[in-house]
């Protein structure tokens, strides 16, 4: 199964230096039951894009509670066993958990296809979406504008031999 981990480029650089994503229960997102009936698609890749959306608004929430990260959404694709991505049958069809899976087990950075992260000219519109972030899941609207500001940049598609240039290592 493919699933879409949240982080952030402080989190992204941790992972290249230890080959990890983590130790289990990891919060990502994957295409869900939930999220294939709250979209009504049969079409995979608006599902997978979907749920990669759903990371980058939850990497957006990592941004909120982390000043010092780098103001860009960071989101890495891997490929988990079925049975090691589990949704929470109690969060249903709660909007704030569509697609929302926990990943038991450690997630080696090897297993990632994918690294997606926001590109420079997407600073601004992520530095005011993580400020407004809060409040737009508290249901103000305006705050919710700003968010979708940041939602309308791409992220970008980067391979995963690119992550020590995206992390600075360099390597």
């Amino acid at each position: 199964m493919r699933v879409y981990v949240p982080l952030t480029l402080p989190g992204l650089a941790e992972a290249h230096k230890t080959g990890e994503l983590g130790s289990g229960p990891l919060v990502a997102y994957a295409v869900t039951p939930a999220l294939r009936e709250w979209y009504l698609s049969d079409d995979i890749e608006e599902l997978e894009y979907a749920a990669l959306s759903r990371a980058a608004l939850a990497s957006l929430r990592l941004l909120a509670v982390d000043a010092g990260a780098p103001r860009r959404r960071v989101v890495v694709a891997v490929d988990v066993p079925d049975r090691a991505a589990v949704a929470d049958p109690d969060r249903g069809l709660d909007p704030a958990a569509l697609g929302e899976v926990r990943v038991a087990g450690i997630v080696s950075l090897a297993k990632a296809a994918a690294v997606h992260v926001d590109s420079g000219d997407a600073e601004a519109d992520v530095t005011a979406a993580a400020a407004a972030v809060a409040a737009a899941e508290g249901g103000d609207d305006d705050a919710q504008f700003v968010v979708d500001g940041a939602e309308d940049h791409e992220l970008l598609w980067f391979a995963t031999q690119e992550i020590p240039n995206l992390v600075g290592s360099g390597e």
